[in-house]
């Protein structure tokens, strides 16, 4: 079974076609510059064997884009697939599942309406994410098509820990409440940890992991028996750690502040803690990781607070799920910044060893592999393990799609 697993964002298109058997991936690649003035678009396509083909073409919008991408799949150069009714089911990234969508669904056209209602919870994500589909709805009419949401993996939290301390109707009415985010990163990692912790004979259903996804975003989970009881992003991926360009947990009085006092519009406050905070705005150079630390190792004081508070924010937040977990058997290290940045799991982990986790210096040094990381006596385990989002958008398609064929 040959499933396609599609990203949407606003101006580009990530793909994989993965075998639902070996769960590798047999073909990926972007569509890039979708309907952006003057055109410049880039159709890429790298198969799993080392052949390749990339074309510059203008797209106008994502169903443009769609056609391209199918253009190289089925280019007999290439190979991936002979036609469409090769691929057996389509799973899309969908950000925003909010209180409705708390599992992987299958989409016709009224579901596609219902994720179209939560657009105004995530008016950067949803749109595209549907264009995405729709465009692969009129592409290939007879594929089962799947929506896999960011948020559902989150939708075990309690209710003390997702409901905000304001007037509850604005919680029943509007949807202003903790939803969390990097759902499918968080799953797929957590299953692989609780593997990991059973081999070691702990019972999978009563582990207690924190799972880490460091990237450009960030975001945090306590995971207990493989279900999530705290997530840090909140409402939107605004809230918790420090990111690339995010500010993470404000004093939310600082926000009237900055339009109160110094004039800035709900949009200059929106682009200020979504756009110019974080990394970036702390050190006032850089968003990426590597260009922190080289800056940081150069003796640029800016660069170094900026690394001390992130690592802080991510320390505090294990702190804190510990607890609520009243324990902890794992930690986990996931994302751009947590499988490749040895020396920011070095700082996060410094310190934690009256927790009951020791990071051992030297298995950490270098490593960017599925290892453990821990010392031999450390309690609770510190693992990295590198996520694949597509693997496990792949795996959900499947169990829907199956699922919905037992059922006919």
């Amino acid at each position: 079974m040959k499933v396609l697993v599609l990203n949407s964002g606003s101006s580009s298109l990530k793909y994989q076609l993965i075998d639902s058997e070996t769960e590798e991936a047999i073909a990926k690649g972007i569509a890039e510059r979708i309907g952006v003035p003057g055109g410049g678009g880039n159709v890429k396509l790298e198969m799993a064997d080392g052949r390749g083909a990339q074309v510059g073409v203008v797209m106008n919008d994502h169903d443009e884009a769609m056609n391209q991408v199918f253009a190289l799949l089925t280019d007999p150069n290439n190979g991936a697939v002979s036609g469409v009714g090769e691929i057996s089911a389509v799973g899309h990234r969908v950000v925003h599942g909010g209180e409705k969508f708390v599992s992987s669904i299958l989409v016709n056209n009224g579901i596609v309406d219902e994720i179209d209602k939560m657009s105004a919870l995530a008016p950067l994500h949803n749109p595209p994410n549907l264009q995405g589909i729709r465009s692969c709805m009129k592409l290939m009419p007879g594929v089962p098509q799947v929506a896999v949401f960011d948020t559902a993996f989150h939708a075990t939290m309690p209710e003390y820990a997702y409901t905000y301390a304001l007037p509850l109707g604005m919680r029943n009415e509007h949807g202003i409440r903790r939803y969390g985010f990097h759902g499918t990163s968080h799953k797929y990692v957590a299953r692989q940890a609780q593997k990991i912790l059973a081999e070691r004979g702990l019972d999978q259903a009563r582990t207690r992991i924190i799972t880490a996804h460091l990237g450009n975003g960030c975001s945090m989970a306590a995971v207990v028996g493989g279900k999530v009881v705290d997530t840090s992003m909140g409402m939107t991926p605004a809230e918790g750690l420090v990111m690339g360009t995010r500010s993470g947990d404000l004093d939310p009085a600082i926000l009237l502040f900055l339009a109160r006092e110094l004039g800035h519009s709900h949009d200059e406050v929106d682009d200020l803690i979504n756009k110019k905070s974080g990394l970036l705005g702390v050190s006032g150079q850089s968003s990426d990781m590597r260009d922190i630390e080289a800056a940081s190792e150069a003796g640029d004081g800016r660069a170094e607070l900026a690394l001390q508070i992130f690592c802080y924010r991510i320390r505090k937040y294990i702190g804190a799920y510990t607890a609520a977990m009243g324990g902890v058997d794992a930690v986990v290290f996931t994302g751009g910044i947590g499988e490749n940045c040895w020396f920011v799991r070095a700082r996060v982990m410094a310190g934690l060893e009256a927790l009951g986790m020791e990071l051992d210096p030297a298995k950490n040094k270098g490593c960017r592999v599925l290892a453990d990381l821990s010392t031999d006596a450390s309690p609770a385990r510190v693992l990295l393990i590198p996520t694949n989002e597509e693997r496990m958008i792949a795996r959900e398609t499947v169990q829907v799609v199956s699922g919905n064929e037992r059922n006919t």
